[in-house]
């Protein structure tokens, strides 16, 4: 009788231990330990990785080649600060002219304004480094108003606001290359420029299931010998013929003051740059748009371009 008891309690003990380990093995990945990106488990726990914010299928990382890494060529390394100039009565500055010149005459893949297009073009653009909460209502009224723009994020505005990053990429926008650190391209080293927009490159891959050939330098600031890396990479730098100081956050001067600022700068072809940060720029931006088309402009993606 005791040996009978015995063996319909491993028996017993058997059967649970089976259903424990069916049961763990369909629990969602996100019930056993609230993984919520596939980075964090590729390759650690032989996990199926967990859904990317898109809901698309990860994208394979990628290993960028730095070409002459010491710079062999002798590539110029002297800082360059992109300008503009204040384009007025529909031209743009002659300073933006000269920079496209310059990019053209060095054939390197960039690009400071549309040259090509024959029509009353504009290209809107945002640098992100970081969310405070306007980049929402922005991408709101481009939705209303059937606006694609392209948004420059560095690594921690990936991280920080993924949900707004996904919801970019969902409804049609460009999501650029911004960097992971934000460093000044002319201070660093050639492979350590790779490994910025690798690193920023992978890192959507892995948690949205994309990526983009546009990058922008950090601060605008940029050398010949990183211009020429960034192309050898298969980027295109994307800089701006117009433009603002509207990034300080604690010197906004209301929507009126952003929306004079663009509107009298507006020229064909124009590359626009604003920051996602400025409650000014969320606040003008439909009077921005529907201003600009009542003036005959047409707003393009970067995919429009002909580089």
């Amino acid at each position: 009788m005791i040996i009978l008891k015995k063996i319909i309690s491993i028996i017993i003990s058997g059967i649970m231990l089976l259903l424990m380990c069916s049961c763990g093995a369909d629990m969602p990945d996100g019930m056993t330990n609230k993984v919520t990106t596939a980075e964090n488990v590729a390759g650690k726990t032989g996990q199926k990785a967990a859904a990317t914010y898109t809901g698309y299928p990860a994208l394979e990382p990628v290993t960028l080649t730095c070409a002459d890494p010491e710079n062999s060529r002798g590539l110029s390394t002297a800082k360059i600060s992109h300008s503009y100039g204040v384009a007025k009565d529909g031209q743009p500055h002659q300073i933006s002219v000269d920079s496209e010149k310059f990019f053209e005459s060095k054939n390197f893949k960039a690009v400071t304004y549309d040259t090509k297009s024959q029509s009353k073009v504009l290209y809107l653009t945002f640098d992100c480094g970081y969310d405070n909460g306007y980049t929402e209502k922005i991408l709101d009224t481009l939705k209303e108003k059937n606006v694609k723009a392209a948004f420059f994020c560095t690594a921690d505005e990936l991280k920080s606001a993924p949900e707004v990053i996904a919801r970019m990429i969902k409804e049609g926008h460009i999501v650029g290359n911004h960097s992971t650190t934000h460093p000044s391209f002319d201070e660093i080293s050639r492979s350590e420029m790779a490994k910025e927009i690798q690193d920023c490159d992978n890192y959507l891959r892995s948690n949205f299931g994309y990526t983009s050939p546009y990058f922008r330098f950090p601060k605008g600031e940029y050398s010949e010998c990183a211009l020429e890396l960034v192309g050898s990479l298969g980027y295109t730098s994307v800089f701006w013929s117009l433009s603002y100081a509207d990034w300080d956050t604690k010197a906004q001067k209301g929507a009126d003051y952003a929306f004079e600022k663009v509107t009298s700068r507006l020229h064909p072809g124009a590359i626009i740059l604003l920051h996602a940060v400025s409650s000014d720029n969320a606040g003008a931006m439909a009077r921005i748009i529907d201003y600009a088309r009542e003036q005959g402009y047409e707003f393009k993606s970067l995919d429009d371009l002909k580089l």
